[in-house]
């Protein structure tokens, strides 16, 4: 079993090899900032649970690397808002709010830094990031990069399908709203956001404007338990590409799962660039038209959020409109039954055709949901 020294040790030793240039001191509270505070978490965790902690160190160490570590302050910073302002579904939020108010000088930059700055006075996870920083090092520019580092994790966690940055946004909007500072109509507001998000035809749906609803999807245990079954879709997909498909293409998506470019990854595998390539092609291929259709659809749909009975497969109700709209009248059928939980055979039966005819329309509807989910 694993213990925080273990974990240190590696991280240790993984950090003097990317970055031999810092010193032992800046190695240490980096690594401290990573293991975090966890012992005696550690120690009642099984193997499945640790694989899980381990993953989302691999994760913030990334974010680290790629914008915050070595650069000055302002570049930093400039790097955090552009990242967070790059996603679609809360710029398209935003741009909307900003659109129907009085003050349309704002951009979509303004508000993020606003939500941010909400997120550094307020929120009770970011408090404690903030000292537990404080105790991994004293150097200033350090503990800004670790900061922001922080910060842009805990803004992309997922919650319901979503970045956490959405629901703070909505938080946002609704301080603002009393405030006054907007002047956007009331019932223009569900042109931004509608104040609930239910699971299809199901009655159980969260109320973004209560924020001790938000709370609890925010707590880390939900985190780590999303993690966990993202961790099964990935063991179990690559197994599949092993068994099915090639070993090189399971060890290509392990290469690409630790953001190795093609490049590393051809050199790691020792095979010319172009098979690299293949390689990437038949994965991309086999994940979307036959592990997440054929093999395990139930996993990878609860994983990402896009099961049929649940999820309305991902899609929002404007687009699962349009999804309807496009389909034939056999397809509807289809989709109704399946939807109802019916199996390809009894559909098959009760619509007295081949249980093949109803997998391949079936699959022309997942694609074109896929498809409006992309675009979105």
């Amino acid at each position: 079993m694993a213990t925080a020294a273990d974990l240190a040790n590696e991280w240790q030793l993984r950090f003097q090899i990317d970055h031999p240039q810092w010193n032992a001191s800046v190695r240490n509270s980096v690594v401290a900032w990573l293991v975090g505070n966890r012992a005696e978490r550690l120690e009642r965790m099984n193997d499945r649970q640790l694989q899980v902690i381990r993953q989302s160190i691999e994760f913030r160490y990334s974010i680290l690397q790629q914008r915050y570590l070595g650069v000055s302050p302002e570049t930093a910073y400039q790097n955090l808002i552009r990242r967070l302002g790059s996603l679609v579904m809360l710029r398209n939020k935003i741009q909307t709010w900003v659109a129907l108010s009085r003050d349309r000088r704002r951009t979509v930059v303004d508000v993020v830094q606003e939500i941010v700055q909400e997120l550094l006075k307020s929120d009770r996870h970011m408090q404690e990031q903030m000292a537990w920083i404080a105790r991994c090092t004293s150097e200033s520019r350090l503990r800004n990069a670790l900061l922001l580092a922080s910060l842009e994790e805990y803004c992309l966690r997922p919650i319901r399908n979503q970045p956490l940055l959405v629901y703070r946004f909505v938080n946002y909007l609704r301080r603002s709203q009393k405030g006054g500072l907007t002047q956007v109509p009331t019932q223009e507001l569900v042109r931004i956001v509608s104040s609930e998000i239910g699971d299809g035809d199901s009655d159980d749906s969260i109320n973004l404007l209560d924020s001790q609803t938000v709370g609890e999807y925010e707590a880390r245990e939900a985190w780590e338990e999303q993690q966990m079954l993202r961790l099964d879709v990935q063991q179990e997909f690559m197994a599949y590409l092993a068994q099915k498909v090639d070993p090189l293409a399971a060890q290509w998506l392990k290469l690409y799962l630790q953001g190795r470019s093609q490049e590393t990854i051809a050199e790691r595998l020792g095979i010319p660039i172009d098979k690299v390539y293949r390689l990437r092609e038949k994965v991309s291929y086999h994940a979307v038209r036959v592990f997440a259709f054929k093999h395990s659809p139930e996993l990878v749909a609860s994983w990402l959020g896009t099961s049929l009975q649940e999820h309305n497969l991902g899609l929002p109700p404007a687009q699962w409109q349009q999804l309807l709209e496009s389909l034939t009248p056999q397809q509807s059928q289809i989709l109704h039954l399946l939807k109802e939980g019916c199996s390809i055979k009894e559909i098959a039966r009760q619509l007295e055709i081949k249980p093949s005819q109803v997998s391949s329309e079936w699959n022309k509807i997942y694609l074109v949901a896929q498809s409006l989910r992309h675009n979105s």
